[in-house]
C-alpha cells in the first residue's frame, strides 16, 4: 500500500549547523535501502500548514558523525528520488574568498571548481554502463530565481547571486596558498559538500540548487586570523535561524513549479539518451541498479 504522503517532490538537505526542520509538523521517517547503500540519516517527511508534503536529510546526519568524504551521496540522491523528489534545496556553511562575501551572508552560486580528489563516488553509471550528463550550468536557474525572490526574509546579511563555488576535499580547512590559488582560478566561496550531490542530482533528474551560508574568510585576508571551528560555529547559529525563515519563505514558489513542471524543463528525460553503452554490452547488474533510479530507460 502506498503510503498517503507520497510522492515528496520537495527535499531540503542540511548542511553543518542544520539538521532539522522547525516549524512543520513531522508525518514519518522513513530509511529506505537503495541499491548505493542507506543514506546519511532516515528522512524526515513533515507536512506544511497548507498540507504540503516536504522530506528533509541531513547531509552529515544528525549529530554531524560523517565527514564530507564520507557522505553516502549516491544513496542519499537514490533514496530522495525513490520517494518522489523533484526538487533539492541544499543548505551549506561555505568559506568567504571576497571582501564582499561577508561571514553570516547568503550566496546563490551558480557554477563550481572542483577540487576534490576523486576518492569520493561521483557517478550512478559504472561497471558496464556508462552516460554522459551535461553539466555546465550545475544549478537550477529556475529555483534560484524561486529563492531570489524570498531573500528578504535572512536578517543580519546581505544576500547575493551569480558566483563560482569551489568545493574542495576536506576535512581540513584550506591553506594559504590554497585560498590565494582558489581566487585567482575565479573562485568567491568554497565548501566541501557541493559535489558530488550536485552531480548526482543531475544524473537522477532531480533539480538542483545550494544556498550557500557564509561562515568565514577562509584564511586569504592575511591580516586576520586563520579561520577557527569556534569562530565558524558562532556563526552556524545565526545562519541556522535564517536558513529555517527561508526555507519556510520558500515553499509557496517552489509548489508552484513543481505543480506546473517548470523545475524539471530540460532535465525529465535527459539522461535516458546519455548512455553511450550498445544494449548487448550493458552488465545486468548495473542496469538493475539503474532501474531503482530510472526505471525503463536502459533495459532491452
Amino acid at each position: 500500500m502506498v503510503a498517503s504522503y507520497l510522492p515528496v517532490k520537495i527535499a531540503f538537505i542540511g548542511g553543518s549547523g542544520l539538521y532539522n526542520l522547525e516549524g512543520l509538523e513531522v508525518v514519518t521517517e522513513v530509511n529506505p535501502e537503495t541499491p548505493w547503500g542507506k543514506p546519511s540519516d532516515a528522512i524526515v517527511i513533515a507536512r506544511t500548514p497548507t498540507g504540503l508534503h516536504v522530506a528533509f536529510l541531513a547531509r552529515h546526519g544528525r549529530g554531524h558523525y560523517l565527514t564530507p568524504s564520507e557522505v553516502p551521496g549516491r544513496a542519499n540522491i537514490a533514496a530522495l528520488k525513490s520517494i518522489g523528489v523533484e526538487v533539492i534545496i541544499a543548505f551549506s556553511a561555505v568559506g568567504s574568498l571576497r571582501e564582499e562575501l561577508k561571514p553570516r551572508d547568503f550566496v546563490l552560486p551558480d557554477q563550481i571548481i572542483d577540487r576534490t580528489k576523486g576518492i569520493r563516488d561521483s557517478t550512478f553509471f559504472e561497471k558496464g554502463l556508462v552516460a554522459h550528463a551535461m553539466f555546465a550550468d550545475p544549478f537550477s536557474r529556475v529555483l534560484e530565481e524561486v529563492i531570489w525572490d524570498q531573500k528578504h526574509v535572512v536578517e543580519g546579511g546581505d544576500f547575493h547571486r551569480s558566483k563560482t563555488l569551489v568545493c574542495m576535499e576536506g576535512p581540513q580547512f584550506s591553506t594559504r596558498a590554497e585560498s590565494h590559488m582558489y581566487r585567482a582560478l575565479g573562485g568567491d566561496l568554497i565548501n566541501m559538500s557541493a559535489l558530488p550531490e550536485a552531480k548526482l542530482a543531475r544524473e537522477a533528474e532531480i533539480a538542483y540548487q545550494m544556498i550557500c551560508m557564509s561562515t568565514d574568510y577562509d584564511c586569504w585576508k592575511e591580516h586576520e586570523e586563520p579561520v577557527t571551528v569556534e569562530a565558524v560555529v558562532a556563526n552556524f547559529k545565526s545562519n541556522a535561524s535564517n536558513a529555517q525563515k527561508l526555507l519556510v519563505a520558500i515553499l509557496p514558489g517552489l509548489q508552484d513549479v513543481v505543480e506546473n513542471g517548470k523545475a524539471l524543463v530540460g532535465l525529465k528525460g535527459s539522461m535516458r539518451f546519455a548512455c553511450m553503452t550498445a544494449p548487448e554490452k550493458r552488465n545486468k547488474e548495473a542496469v538493475k541498479k539503474l532501474e531503482y533510479l530510472l526505471p525503463g530507460y536502459y533495459t532491452v
